[in-house]
């Protein structure tokens, strides 16, 4: 059973690379803004962790990163067949490269989670920071598109970010999925200034991209 639920989530990773939009273009973000309230009417689907994936890239001029985050929890509340509301909770400490192997694979899941020595605040310090936060404020239609806002928390900061989504239901309505296209996020406006030419001169081709892409396909049920 294990092995089946983890070839699913892999199966929806694959699956994300392959449908999400790719741009280059950053995501705008803004203050944070109030949550969703959940009404009466609306329905609360719980997230399946073991089938629910985050989805990231990084890169720098010699090359490229990516990998996974594992969501802790979360729900997601809808009415009428559109989101209302809901909140999703990423356990930092499940930060995971997928294209290395070994020790180099090793070395780099480390120093993202900042259990390196000297470098906890490199990246993203799990020991002071094992969660992040996304936590929807508003969901319309725009030009034909799903669009998704919400307060999306890292190392303690909260930026609001919008974005284009997907949603589907089974036949019954007891299950969702929620997929999301390309999100790219300036990693210094949440404090992530490592390696930044932004902040660091003389970084010559020695620099990493502010921007990380992320994307994300969730599956939750009643």
């Amino acid at each position: 059973m294990k092995r089946r639920l983890l070839n699913s989530a892999l199966i929806l990773s694959i699956a994300l690379g392959t449908i999400a939009c790719k741009s280059d273009k950053k995501t705008e973000t803004s203050e944070a803004e109030k949550a969703s309230e959940k009404s009466e009417e609306s329905l609360t689907y719980n997230l399946n962790t073991d089938e629910s994936v985050v989805n990231w890239v990084g890169s720098k001029p010699t090359g490229k990163h990516n990998g996974i985050v594992k969501l802790q929890d979360g729900v997601i509340n809808v009415k009428d067949g559109m989101i209302e509301g809901g909140s999703f909770v990423l356990d930092m400490e499940t930060i995971t490269v997928q294209d290395l192997e070994g020790d180099d694979k090793k070395d780099l899941e480390n120093h993202l989670k900042g259990t390196v020595e000297g470098k906890k605040d490199d990246f993203f310090n799990v020991e002071k920071y094992p969660t992040a936060s996304f936590e929807i404020t508003d969901v319309s239609k725009k030009e034909g598109k799903m669009m998704m806002s919400g307060n999306l928390t890292l190392k303690g900061q909260t930026k609001n970010i919008s974005f284009p989504v997907d949603m589907s239901m089974s036949n019954d309505k007891s299950e969702m999925k929620l997929m999301s296209d390309e999100i790219v996020l300036d990693r210094t406006e949440w404090g992530i200034k490592f390696m930044s030419k932004s902040f660091v001169d003389n970084l010559g081709d020695k620099f990493i991209d502010d921007n990380i892409k992320i994307s994300f396909g969730l599956k939750a049920a009643q």
